[in-house]
């Protein structure tokens, strides 16, 4: 099922990213770098495992998990985490936590784009990318 989000995504649009990069504990260099930043997802899947690489102008980052196990994740704005990826009802479900806060991000094919809500405390940013050819 994680294999449908195999391919390039192309960021296309993208809500209310400043207000979740505050709440997570981002500062204002770095946010404005990633409000700037359109990045590209590549997800590849091989042997159950699964690499997603965010590629930017400003940064690349590239993380593999296997699906319910818990891994450690430094996150593009240097966060250290504890990071799960679950399957859940088609969506990629990916939990951070880090210094008694967590952050989850939902990743769904909806109308053959990929949308990724992400979700700290009340804040929620959408962010919807394209299938590149």
């Amino acid at each position: 099922m994680v294999e449908q989000f195999a391919g390039t995504w192309k960021l296309t649009s993208s809500d209310n990213f400043d207000e979740y990069m505050k709440a997570i504990g981002v500062g204002f260099a770095t946010r404005q770098m990633g409000n700037m930043a359109k990045p590209n997802l590549v997800f590849s899947v091989s042997d159950g495992l699964v690499s997603m690489k965010a590629q930017s102008t400003f940064k690349t980052t590239e993380i593999s998990f296997k699906l319910n196990e818990e891994f450690d994740e430094t996150t593009a704005d240097d966060r250290k985490t504890k990071t799960t990826f679950t399957l859940e009802n088609g969506k990629l479900v990916q939990k951070q936590s880090w210094d008694g806060k967590s952050t989850v991000i939902e990743r769904e094919i909806q109308d053959g784009n990929l949308v990724a809500k992400c979700t700290m405390d009340d804040i929620v940013a959408v962010r919807t990318y394209e299938k590149e050819a």
